[in-house]
């Protein structure tokens, strides 16, 4: 049998009383289409060396979580709004620099997306689930799974991007479930994907790191969406060495032969 790739998918503290290492099954179910095996990677930078894990993992997903960024890591004066998870941030910046080191892909997806910004020298703002702005773009509190990820909208993909070029569209429809987003972009990012109101949603390292995020939620029922399906198969293929525009071009081959 062949090795499939092995991906890490980082973990949050819970239940800060009797702390567990936890993830949300979702984004493990993410791992058929990415043809991969997974395996967790708890936050406890105390006892885990990122080297280590990273040289025996193809790749890293950086999940969405309840927990926000801690504001001092992207140098805001504003105490902000938790719940906060310290030890993910270190692991998840630990996971972020060595991936880079050892030249491992890593997938952000909300939190993850955040995280990534913030270790290019992004700054974030926490204002984007504001009734009173003329794009919502996370649910008020209190609601079900069903009706949070229910709330959608369109981004339009960069011209000539990776998402564009592996999706063969302009813009798709996803859903929207963040308080926070970026706000300063900083000078190390490119823009994957925007919101119409002008919000950031999809980055890339200009530097041509194989590193990528979106701040919507493919994983969530990734079995009934292609554009999901698409995005993960695309990973798929950087686990297996493929640079980020020979993954796009591959997925999007495929596609077209499929339709």
């Amino acid at each position: 049998m062949s090795r499939r790739p092995l991906v890490g998918v980082i973990c949050c503290t819970r239940i800060p009383e009797d702390p567990v290492q936890g993830v949300a099954e979702r984004y493990l179910r993410a791992a058929p289409f990415m043809g991969a095996d997974f395996v967790l990677v708890p936050s406890m930078p105390e006892i885990s060396n990122a080297a280590s894990i990273l040289s025996r993992l193809d790749g890293i997903l950086l999940t969405g979580s309840p927990s926000n960024v801690a504001p001092h890591l992207y140098r805001s004066a504003d105490a902000g709004e938790g719940p906060f998870d310290p030890r993910r941030d270190e692991t998840a910046f630990r996971l972020i620099s060595e991936s880079v080191e050892q030249d491992r892909p890593v997938l952000g997806i909300c939190r993850g997306f955040q995280e990534i910004a913030v270790a290019y020298g992004a700054s974030l703002r926490r204002d984007l689930g504001q009734a009173e702005r003329p794009q919502i773009h996370h649910t008020p509190p209190g609601l079900s799974m069903d009706e949070m990820f229910a709330l959608e909208h369109r981004v339009d993909l960069a011209p000539g991007g990776i998402l564009s070029r592996a999706l063969g569209q302009p813009s798709i429809v996803v859903n929207s479930a963040h308080f926070q987003g970026i706000d300063d972009l900083g000078q190390k990012l490119a823009v994957e994907a925007t919101s119409a109101d002008g919000v950031v949603e999809g980055i890339r390292p200009s530097g041509g790191e194989r590193i990528l995020a979106v701040q919507w939620h493919p994983e969530w029922r990734v079995a009934d969406n292609p554009v999901s399906r698409e995005l993960f198969a695309w990973f798929g293929l950087l686990l297996k060495g493929a640079s980020l525009r020979e993954a796009a071009e591959l997925v999007a081959e495929k596609a077209t032969l499929g339709s």
